[in-house]
């Protein structure tokens, strides 16, 4: 099992209107995936969102993703996610833009697609979520033929391009390409990317318990895979929290305050993502969640919703799911921990608790990228 972070930018209440929060919230996203890269964490994955007041305010990744690269070594950084309209983002500048973060990272850039967050997010660009299906399912199959071919053209329903060169070809030529992802918000989306061979990311709600049957029906169709790009990418991520201390007080203080930052959290969800499914009786935006007490975290931890304790502690917790079968597990940061706690337990998770579980020095993305050849060459 692999392990990462994804970060997003959220500023709850009057932060969200504060220009000195803003920036400092950015800037530690940054420090994050920096910390993270120095200990063993293999991804980062930096989100785009449009126009969704608290719940991210990072929604230029193209500008964000190039500017950590360089400061970081092996970490490999995606698009969690670049969505695909054309209106939004043109599909001719997707390819550019991949390609040329993949050549800046010289191999780390991994291209993480979806159809966007919700009504209000596609609704910025004059969109209907009811479109963006159509459009996804159109647009994704082209990445490969603008990275493979000199003379490229397409006249579609979403999107019309001349006969152009598409350029930059991706790092190591036209026979190679980043590793191609896409978001599921709904678990009946993680077969779909398998028929496409596409790794999933799990951008879900609940608790990793839950997330066995999903997994097992992606591995089982990944095996008829028909892919969108010129190799299957055979990866499932899927998202928890976690919050790591020394002593088990400290993680449960931790994550127990973080807990009271994130059930307002969850409101946001299904406010913007509103093709999302909403349990019953679940709290929406604006009216305020019944605040967690210790015994809700509890139970959380026990379900998976939370990894929570000692590096010992969370490497018992993480033995119980890793029969799952996920690939990855990556976690949201910080939601709710102050920044000396969220670099806390990146540190000890990363030099305590990834050790036991990733023992391969290789990407398994880069693994799917190039199978027996070496690296960077097509």
């Amino acid at each position: 099992m692999e392990f990462g972070i994804f970060v997003q930018m959220p500023l709850y209440g009057p932060t969200a209107h504060d220009a000195d929060a803003e920036h400092a919230a950015c800037m530690l996203d940054v420090d994050m995936i920096v910390e993270a890269d120095r200990h063993n964490f293999k991804y980062a994955w930096v989100s785009e969102h449009h126009a969704l007041t608290e719940y991210s305010h990072l929604s230029a990744s193209e500008s964000f993703i190039p500017f950590v690269f360089p400061q970081t070594q092996r970490i490999h950084i995606g698009s969690g996610i670049w969505p695909l309209n054309p209106v939004t983002n043109h599909p001719v500048r997707l390819a550019e833009r991949a390609a040329m973060c993949d050549h800046l990272s010289e191999g780390r850039f991994e291209f993480g697609t979806g159809r966007g967050a919700g009504s209000w997010e596609v609704g910025t660009f004059n969109l209907v979520t009811s479109e963006t299906k159509e459009i996804w399912d159109e647009v994704i199959w082209e990445f490969k033929k603008m990275w493979g071919t000199e003379f490229y053209s397409h006249e579609g329903k979403s999107f019309s391009t001349p006969s152009r060169n598409i350029l930059p070809k991706p790092y190591g030529g036209g026979g190679t390409h980043p590793p191609m992802w896409v978001a599921a918000g709904n678990t009946p989306t993680y077969e779909k990317a398998a028929r496409h061979g596409l790794g999933v990311l799990g951008f879900t709600i609940g608790a990793v318990q839950d997330m066995g049957p999903p997994v097992a029906a992606y591995k089982k169709a990944i095996a008829e895979a028909n892919p969108v790009g010129q190799y299957v990418n055979d990866n499932v991520m899927v998202t928890t929290a976690v919050v790591c201390a020394e002593t088990t007080e400290e993680a449960r203080d931790i994550a127990f305050r973080a807990s009271q930052v994130s059930s307002y959290h969850v409101t946001l969800v299904y406010l913007y993502h509103d093709t999302f499914p909403i349990p019953e009786g679940a709290p929406r935006w604006p009216e305020p969640p019944t605040p967690p007490t210790m015994t809700d975290l509890e139970a959380a931890i026990e379900v998976g919703a939370m990894i929570v304790g000692t590096p010992s502690e969370l490497r018992d917790q993480l033995r119980r799911w890793e029969p799952i079968g996920m690939d990855q597990l990556s976690f949201g940061m910080p939601f709710g921990q102050s920044r000396e706690e969220a670099m806390q337990t990146i540190r000890l998770f990363g030099d305590e608790v990834i050790p036991a579980f990733d023992t391969d020095p290789v990407h398994r993305s880069t693994r799917m990228r190039y199978g027996d050849r070496p690296v960077g060459r097509s």
